[in-house]
């Protein structure tokens, strides 16, 4: 899978060690967070019966590196902390719709922060922003008007 080779090129270019459970979960991301968030209390609950021994220190730990290289994007939802699998290196700035029935999200191909929002931001300097928009994805608006 070309995106498990994307991510394992990304530790070894940021200097981290290719270990067992690190593939492990980068291969469980890729596998059921690749196409939706999922919390990161589910990663978690699988790295803990894949490996009985491992704290869950280590495995936040490693979430949070693996959003700092890019290997992951993390929100919150609601009270939950969650996590999708990124590595589409050559676009990293984008945004998402996240369909509230599903769960699946679709990336935006455009950057919704227009000339008309900065205008009202005169003086300022952005260092980043985050927009998403919710609904429902086309399938479960058409099995809820069904």
């Amino acid at each position: 899978m070309i995106a498990v080779e994307e991510a394992t090129k990304a530790l070894k270019s940021n200097n981290y060690k290719i270990t067992k459970q690190r593939m492990a979960m980068i291969e469980y991301l890729a596998d059921i967070a690749n196409h939706k968030y999922v919390e990161v209390t589910a990663v978690d609950e699988f790295m803990r019966r894949s490996f009985p021994k491992m704290s869950h220190n280590t495995i936040y730990r490693n979430i949070s590196e693996f959003e700092e290289i890019g290997i992951v994007e993390r929100q919150v939802q609601g009270q939950c902390q969650c996590v999708k699998f990124q590595c589409d290196f050559k676009n990293e700035h984008h945004h998402h719709f996240i369909c509230n029935e599903c769960g699946k999200v679709t990336e935006l191909k455009e950057c919704p922060l227009s000339a008309e929002v900065l205008e009202q931001l005169p003086g300022v300097e952005i260092t980043g922003h985050y927009f998403q928009i919710y609904g429902l994805c086309n399938e479960c608006a058409n099995l809820k008007n069904n």
